[in-house]
């Protein structure tokens, strides 16, 4: 959308997912900087860097998702079938830790 280019709704939510996972996973966001033209040169050039202590995998998919060309970005398929998906159980009651908000009663004070 930076670049003028054809939007195409579906993938462009694609990137903005990659985005919030990144954020979810590191604390902070891939693209940031106070100067507004700097920041849409590292959007466009799709310029960040993955921290050491996330996984290979998830390193992985964070870089197909935020691939700037739409056309080889990850597709919802893609990132359905990756690897990083994976290590999490298909079943809530497989999980042992943790809650699910909405599956796991929590206590009001």
């Amino acid at each position: 959308m930076i670049a003028g280019k054809k939007y195409d709704g579906l993938m462009a939510d694609i990137w903005s997912c990659g985005v919030i996972l990144y954020a979810m996973l590191c604390g902070y966001l891939p693209f940031e900087d106070d100067n507004t033209n700097i920041l849409y040169k590292k959007i466009l050039k799709g310029v960040f860097e993955l921290p050491d202590f996330l996984s290979r995998s998830a390193k992985d998919l964070i870089t197909k998702i935020l691939n700037t060309d739409p056309e080889t970005r990850y597709n919802i398929a893609d990132i359905r079938m990756h690897p990083w998906l994976s290590l999490l159980p298909q079943h809530p009651e497989e999980l042992n830790e943790g809650i699910i908000i909405g599956y796991t009663p929590l206590p009001v004070l």
